[in-house]
């Protein structure tokens, strides 16, 4: 018959029951496949536990044996009884016996306890008998040893008068002296014989003495002089320390706008007083409002202060102090070349032959949209810093900056054109900021290349080149064939030897920030131009509002940097935010000091806002109600980097007429994102993306809302349809309308075909014919066509939301996963 098993038994029971450990128990289990807990109180099933009795049979029958085991010990007598310990087992038919190991113990004598607490016999102090202190048996007297008896101490006998007297005369003081000097010889006095001195020298030394005793007083005289006048000295300068401190003290020096509590704090005042002048004034405010300037300044001037308004950089100690000792530090550097000139007269593609890159083929259409900062190194082994500026007139504030920073301008001119508005305004702009400037004429191997007229052009705008008798390097160049370039090369490096560049690499950096984006992977990324110094991994810098500890730099080839010597352009990771394009950043002592000025120019700088923000009032409505042709466009931008953003805010701040007054209501890095459709909603605003996409969710909200959304990739192709839209020229307009979007989510690389992306639709649909966007963290990276669409095996010619498919974009590999894939179409609108 089957043995029955227990049901619901405990880990604990079972270990007991089969004799062996929980944990040998759970492991076994574990590696049978059953899933168990190692507690003591987990139920064990019926199906583990039959599995656990077959592997541990063997143990569960050793316990069993052993409960039968019975224990018996052999009698001893009660006077003697063996220890425990000292017995040896016998097993005889499933008894155990305990045997004896050692015989019973003997007695060899007895100790009298009774004597032992006796008192020992008296004995005396000279005689010491060994025999009677020995209270046992077995010791041998050897011998007998006598202690002599104390010896009485005697006392020191007081001394008397008359023991003194007896003492000297028992020994004499003659014959004391004469004993101790007895073998000394007498001394015999030697006496100089006496000098005669003459009349003649004791006035002599007279006179000499007192002429010295005159020269004495008169330098004591002029020692009370002199000290005289440095006292007065002293006095004096201490007293126009104390006035000078005492102006000082009236000067306050703020920034831009105080609150009524600061002032009086600054002017040692009560806020009370200071608010009763504010009401004098007719100036109702509060401790905590801020004051403009102009009250400012009244109120300053009624209690006796000066105001000076300050910068916070002025505040801050200026880095570009040279002492002595820095400039034997200084060492030769390479010099920063700016490009500039014109829109497509070759800037850029003059930088790709320079860097046997092609910068241009990944621009919005084929122009230069942001400053490029590169350095490359010539066959010489010499080192040049480039400046790619954009040639459009859009970007006169981004060439500003180029011209501003640089050491040598390189104006570029096409021979096959003319000196255009562009190019005069790079030439202004360089001569302002009195940097040499060197003539490139590019484009001659062009049959309609006329380096003549060019340069008879450029005579006309004040710019005479060395062949026509100026001071004024140029070259002739073609950017295509490489035909003049290494020339020019040796002409810049000329022109950076003339003016003997140096900068100190072993001070704190100190650079100005060329452009800022805002990447969704790796965060913040500036990149900048270092001046001055040396900047490492890790130093804190600030630059405008915005500071950080540098967490990594890249080269322009993306290679990674440790450290940063003068004239070098990088990128840099760890800002708090994008600053402003100009911004000139410096290396803070602590991340809290940058910290501090940081937030208080974020302060200054949203206060300015405020007060330069314009709250219309009850009668320019009444009079925007009369007069309809009186209104204001607001406009909400975003871009992918603060320069192009920048220059796009100042071209359209220029379309300002009368009639119309364009205002900016915000502008930021980064996609058009849902709070930017609702801000737009409330200011009743325009969106204009460059360079950017909007969210699905802003999509959606800004066809709930009604707010349009105006997407371009090319600059002046935003401010052409503002213009036009201002002046009331609109011509019929060709609209994008989004078909739909898909999200790549594998990537699968085919020999003879490139890059597919394995895509999810996630809205809308895709056509074939249709032209795509590829959007990474919200950016557009590349627009083009679709050159394969498949679904499985089967090529298609539409995709819908919800399916699969496979899309390889044409001429383009460099698909990531995460990228949206965003399909288009053009439809012409009627004005």
């Amino acid at each position: 018959m089957a043995e029955k098993i227990p049901q619901n038994m405990r880990l604990g029971q079972v270990a007991r029951t089969l004799n062996v450990g929980t944990q040998t128990i759970v492991d076994h289990l574990i590696k049978n496949g059953f899933i168990i807990d190692h507690k003591v109180n987990t139920k064990i099933t019926a199906q583990q536990y039959h599995c656990l009795t077959k592997a541990f049979a063997k143990s569960i029958q050793e316990k069993k044996q052993a409960a039968n085991i019975t224990i018996e010990k052999e009698s001893n007598s009660p006077k003697t009884k063996a220890p425990e310990t000292s017995q040896k087992p016998i097993i005889n038919n499933n008894k155990i016996q305990l045997m004896p190991q050692f015989q019973a113990l003997k007695c060899l004598g007895k100790i009298d306890i009774d004597n032992i607490h006796k008192k020992p016999p008296v004995v005396d102090k000279n005689k010491i008998d060994l025999q009677s202190q020995v209270p046992t048996t077995g010791l041998k007297i050897v011998g007998k040893m006598e202690i002599p008896a104390k010896k009485s101490i005697q006392k020191f006998k007081q001394v008397t008068a008359s023991d003194v007297v007896n003492k000297k005369a028992k020994y004499p003081t003659e014959k004391r002296i004469k004993s101790k000097n007895r073998n000394t010889a007498p001394k015999v006095s030697k006496k100089k014989p006496a000098i005669e001195i003459s009349q003649k020298e004791i006035q002599a030394k007279i006179k000499n003495t007192l002429q010295q005793i005159a020269k004495d007083k008169q330098v004591e005289k002029n020692v009370v002089k002199y000290r005289k006048e440095k006292r007065e000295i002293f006095a004096q300068n201490r007293k126009e320390a104390q006035i000078k401190a005492a102006e000082e003290k009236k000067i306050l020096k703020i920034t831009t706008s105080v609150s009524v509590n600061d002032l009086a704090i600054l002017m040692e005042i009560p806020v009370n007083q200071l608010l009763t002048a504010c009401l004098s004034l007719g100036v109702i405010t509060s401790i905590n409002q801020r004051l403009d300037q102009e009250t400012i300044g009244i109120l300053a001037e009624e209690f006796g202060y000066t105001i000076q308004f300050t910068t916070l950089e002025e505040q801050i100690e200026d880095p570009s102090t040279i002492s002595e000792e820095e400039e034997a530090l200084y060492e030769e550097r390479a010099p920063i070349v700016t490009i500039m000139g014109h829109v497509d007269h070759g800037k850029t593609s003059l930088l790709d032959y320079i860097r046997h890159t092609q910068v241009t083929k990944q621009e919005a259409g084929s122009i230069t949209q942001h400053i490029g900062a590169y350095d490359v190194q010539t066959k010489d082994n010499k080192k040049i810093v480039f400046l790619d500026t954009p040639g459009h007139e859009a970007f006169t504030a981004m060439r500003a900056r180029g011209a501003k920073i640089t050491d040598i301008v390189v104006i570029l001119v096409a021979a096959d054109d003319n000196v255009m508005p562009q190019t005069k305004e790079a030439i202004s702009h360089a001569k302002a900021a009195g940097v040499p400037i060197i003539i490139a004429i590019n484009k001659i191997d062009k049959p309609q290349a006329n380096v003549d007229k060019i340069k008879e052009a450029l005579s006309k705008v004040d710019v005479l080149v060395e062949s026509w008798g100026g001071k004024i390097q140029s070259q002739d160049i073609s950017a295509k064939t490489g035909a003049g370039v290494d020339e020019l090369l040796e002409k810049i490096l000329l022109e950076a030897e003339l003016l003997s560049l140096k900068a100190n690499p072993y001070t704190k950096a100190q650079g100005t920030v060329l452009e800022a984006s805002l990447d969704k992977g790796r965060g913040y990324i500036a990149t900048i131009i270092n001046q001055k110094g040396t900047l490492q991994i890790g130093d804190v810098i600030l630059t405008g509002m915005k500071y950080g500890k540098i967490k990594a730099m890249f080269n322009h080839q993306g290679q990674k940097l440790k450290s940063l010597p003068p004239s070098t352009p990088a990128q840099i990771l760890g800002l708090n935010g994008a600053p402003q394009a100009g911004d000139t950043f410096l290396i803070m002592k602590s991340e809290k000091e940058a910290r501090e000025i940081a937030l208080n120019r974020e302060k200054v700088h949203r206060e300015q806002n405020i007060q330069t923000k314009k709250n219309i009032t009850l009668n320019e409505i009444s009079q925007k109600l009369a007069n309809d042709h009186s209104q204001e466009l607001n406009i909400l931008i975003k871009g992918d980097v603060d320069g192009s953003i920048q220059a796009l805010a100042d071209a359209l701040y220029k379309l300002s007429t009368d009639e119309l007054k364009i205002h900016i209501i915000h502008q930021g890095i980064g996609q058009i994102s849902e709070s930017d459709v609702l801000l737009a909603t409330s200011s009743n605003a325009i969106i204009i993306g460059f360079q950017v996409r909007p969210t699905p969710q802003a999509r959606k909200v800004a066809a709930k809302e009604g707010i349009e959304i105006n997407l371009y990739n090319i600059i002046y192709e935003a401010i052409e349809a503002i213009e036009k839209a201002l002046k009331g020229r609109m011509v019929p307009k060709e609209e994008e309308k989004i078909t739909g979007y898909a999200l790549v989510k594998a990537l699968f690389k085919i020999k003879k075909v490139g890059m597919i992306a394995g895509a999810m639709m996630n809205e809308g649909v895709l056509h074939k014919q249709n032209p795509v966007r590829l959007i990474r963290d919200g950016a557009v990276i590349y627009t083009g066509t679709i050159h394969q669409l498949k679904h499985f095996q089967e090529e298609i010619k539409t995709i819908k939301k919800g399916q699969e498919c496979g899309i390889s974009i044409k001429n383009f590999n460099d698909i990531k996963i995460g990228d949206q894939i965003e399909g288009f179409e053009k439809i012409t609108i009627a004005p």
